[in-house]
C-alpha cells in the first residue's frame, strides 16, 4: 500500500457516512436529539471544555494508556506486536474515554442526572463513577442476562451509587437495554441526558463517541513514532460490537493507504450458525436504536436475536461509521467465534501474563484469520481486562483441564 493524505470521516449535515447513519427516532425525541445536534459541537470545541477534558483524561483517567510491546507474542507470531492498554485505563476499558467526555458535554447543556444502557457492565461502571465524581444520579439499563452473567460489575455500579434497571424483555441483552434507556428518556426528556456507550444510536451520538475515543489512535501515533519511528502501523486489530473502541483505535488511520483495518465481530458458535452476532457479515441494512445500518434481520424487517460469550458484543447492529468502512473497502470486519475468541484469551494470559476482557480476546483472535509479512508492525487495541469476565473464564478452565468441549461449558456462562 502507498501512503496518501488520511481520509477525513465526519458524517454529513444529516448524520450520515455515506448511506449509514441519520436520526430515525419518534416525534417526542425530537427535541432533545436536536438540541443535542445543536449544541455538541459548539460546546465541546470550548476551551474551558477541552481543558477540563484533557486534565480528567490525564490526572483521572491515567491517559496516556502504554503501548506495550508484546515480545513473547511477537517472537510467537513473526509478526511485531504492540499491546494499545485501554485495559489498564480507570475503571478497567476504553469507556471512561467517551463517558468523561460526554458527562462534561451534560453538565455544560444544563441536565440535572444521567441515563446510560450496559452490555459487558463496563460502560456502566464507567457512567457511574463519573457520575459518582460530578455528583449526577445515574440510572443504568441492563439487560437480565447480562446482569447474571456479570455480577461484578453489577456490585462496581451499585456501589458506585447507580440504580441498575435490569431488563426482562427480548433477548435480556444490550439491545433491549438500549431500547428501555431510549423509553425512559422519552418519558423524562428534560432534565436527562441519554449517555451513549458505543457509536451507534441517532446523529449526533456516534460521531460524539468517535471524536471522544480517537484519543486512542492519537497516543498510538505519538507512542509508535517514539518506539518504531514510523506514524503507521502495518495493521490495527480491534473488537467491534457497536463499534466504539475500533472506532477510536482506527480512526487516525483510516484512508492513509498504509495500515489495514480489521474488526472482530462476534460471531458466537458460527458466522453461519442462529448463535451470532456477525451484523456485517450475516446482515443487511435496516434501522436499529434511531440510526440505519447493517443488522441481523430476518425477511420481515424484525431484528433477530443474537449470541456472543461476550456480552459486550452481544448486540445485533453496528456503528454507522463501521457499515461505511466495510463497504468502502477501508476496513475489514471478519466473525471470530466463542472458542476462538477464548482460546485466544488463554494465549493471551499464559504467554504475556494479560489477562483481557473476552471483547478484547476476539480482536486478538485475529492473528489468527489475517495474513500479514514477517516484522509487520501490528497493534491491537486491548480495549477491557478480563477481571469481570473470570467467572466465564473459570468455567472454562475448569471445563478445558476436563476435557470437556467448549461448546459444552458455554451453556454454565
Amino acid at each position: 500500500m502507498t501512503k496518501k493524505e488520511k481520509t477525513e470521516i465526519n458524517p454529513d449535515n444529516r448524520g450520515f457516512y455515506g448511506q449509514y447513519g441519520g436520526s430515525y427516532i419518534p416525534e417526542l425525541l425530537w427535541a432533545n436529539v436536536e438540541e443535542l445536534r445543536t449544541r455538541y459541537s459548539p460546546i465541546m470545541s470550548e476551551k474551558s471544555y477541552t481543558d477540563e477534558l484533557d486534565r480528567l483524561l490525564r490526572d483521572y483517567a491515567g491517559r496516556p494508556t502504554p503501548l506495550y510491546h508484546a515480545a513473547n507474542l511477537s517472537r510467537k507470531t513473526g509478526a511485531k506486536i504492540y499491546l494499545k492498554r485501554e485495559d489498564l485505563c480507570h475503571t478497567g476499558s476504553h469507556k471512561l474515554n467517551n463517558v468523561l467526555g460526554q458527562a462534561l458535554l451534560a453538565v455544560k447543556m444544563g441536565k440535572k442526572q444521567i441515563i446510560a444502557e450496559t452490555g459487558a457492565g463496563q460502560h456502566g461502571v464507567a457512567t457511574a463513577t463519573v457520575c459518582a465524581l460530578m455528583n449526577l444520579p445515574c440510572t443504568i439499563f441492563m439487560g437480565e442476562k447480562d446482569t447474571l452473567r456479570q455480577k461484578l460489575n453489577v456490585t462496581r455500579m451499585e456501589m458506585l451509587g447507580a440504580t441498575v434497571v435490569p431488563v426482562s424483555s427480548g433477548s435480556k441483552t444490550l439491545k433491549d437495554a438500549t431500547n428501555e434507556a431510549i423509553r425512559h428518556w422519552i418519558n423524562n426528556p428534560d432534565d436527562t441526558y441519554y449517555l451513549i456507550g458505543s457509536t451507534i444510536g441517532p446523529h449526533p451520538y456516534p460521531d460524539i463517541v468517535t471524536k471522544l475515543q480517537s484519543v486512542i489512535s492519537r497516543e498510538t501515533i505519538t507512542q509508535l513514532r517514539e518506539k518504531e519511528g514510523r506514524d503507521e502501523p502495518d495493521h490495527v486489530l480491534a473488537c467491534v460490537g457497536g463499534g466504539s473502541n475500533a472506532a477510536g483505535a482506527f480512526f487516525g488511520f483510516i484512508g492513509n493507504g498504509i495500515t489495514r483495518l480489521t474488526g472482530a465481530e462476534a460471531a458466537g458458535e458460527g458466522a453461519d450458525s442462529k448463535k451470532t452476532a456477525a451484523s456485517i457479515n450475516k446482515g443487511s441494512m435496516g434501522i436499529i436504536h434511531g440510526s440505519k445500518t447493517m443488522l441481523l434481520q430476518n425477511k420481515d424487517g424484525q431484528v433477530t436475536e443474537t449470541h456472543s460469550i461476550s456480552a459486550g458484543l452481544d448486540y445485533p447492529g453496528i456503528g454507522p461509521l463501521h457499515a461505511w468502512l466495510s463497504k468502502e473497502g477501508l476496513a475489514q470486519y471478519l466473525p471470530v467465534s466463542d472458542e476462538e475468541a477464548i482460546e485466544a484469551a488463554f494465549d493471551l494470559t499464559e504467554t504475556e501474563g494479560i489477562i483481557p476482557a473476552l471483547e478484547s480476546a476476539h480482536a486478538v483472535a485475529l492473528l489468527d484469520k489475517i495474513d500479514f509479512k514477517p516484522g509487520a508492525v501490528i497493534v491491537i487495541c486491548l480495549s477491557g481486562r478480563g477481571d469481570k469476565d473470570m467467572e466465564t473464564y473459570s468455567n472454562y478452565f475448569e471445563g478445558r483441564s476436563r476435557g470437556i468441549l467448549p461448546a459444552d461449558n458455554h451453556q454454565a456462562t
